[in-house]
This record gives structure tokens, sequence and C-alpha cells, in this order.
């Protein structure tokens, strides 16, 4: 190797010092993780456990504390319950939206082709059919 090559690389060590000094290094990250030992089936037996020997106190006669967690866990159970079953929807409010969707397309592509003047229409009919709907509610 000559001496030019020495100094090329000399003076790119340089400039990359240099141009650390206005840039920070990423170091690297630590990470310390320390596992626990978790089981799922011992912990639910020993809940099993607990709960049968309250039961067995309260049927002895003994006065036993609710613990306020198993309150909650039936509460739970009840909207869990809830959830799963799924409500009946009346046909009649599917058939509603569908002349809603259906007005509101029909409102969108006539004020694309006529204007304001649907707007305007709008403003007048809708009262008018509000006012005849509220009439006839009001007589049944």
């Amino acid at each position: 190797m000559c001496a030019s090559s020495y100094k090329i690389q000399f003076s790119l060590v340089v400039a990359m010092k240099f141009l650390s000094v206005f840039t920070k290094a990423p170091s690297h990250k630590k990470f310390s993780f320390t596992p626990r030992y978790f089981d799922d089936q011992e912990e639910e037996r020993k809940e099993r456990e607990e709960r049968i020997r309250r039961e067995l106190e309260r049927e002895e006669g003994k006065e036993v504390k609710v613990d306020p967690a198993y309150r909650t866990r039936i509460v739970g159970s009840f909207r869990t319950t809830k959830k799963t079953i799924t409500p009946r929807v009346d046909p009649s409010v599917n058939i509603l939206r569908l002349i809603i969707l259906l007005v509101l397309v029909i409102f969108i592509i006539a004020y694309i082709q006529f204007g304001n003047n649907v707007v305007y229409g709008l403003v007048v009919i809708v009262p008018l059919y509000l006012y005849v709907r509220l009439r006839n509610a009001k007589r049944g």
C-alpha cells in the first residue's frame, strides 16, 4: 500500500469522527426479563377449593363473609351471557333503513343534476310531510 491510500483512509476516519460529534450513535438496549411461572390450572383448582370450603362452612351454619370477587364473577357471567344472545331485529327497521338510504341516494343524484333547486324543494316537502304525519298520528 502506498502512502496516499493511508492518507485517504486517515482523512475518511477523521471526517467520520468529525461527523459523529454532531450525531449521537445509538447504544444497545439492555433488556432484563425475569420469567415468572404461572399455572392457570393450579390457580383454578385453588379457587374451586376455596369456593367449596366456603359453601361447606355456609351449610354448617357458620357465618361466612361473601367474597366481593365472587359477586363480580356472577355479575360478569350474566353480562357475558347477555352479549352472546343475539338481539332480535324487527324487519320493519331494516325496511326503514333501506328507504332512508334510497331517499338519500335519490337526493344526491337530483342535487347533482338540478343543483340548489332540489334543496329548496326538500325544505318545502319535509315540513309538509312531517305536518301530515303528525296530524294523522294525533287522530289515530
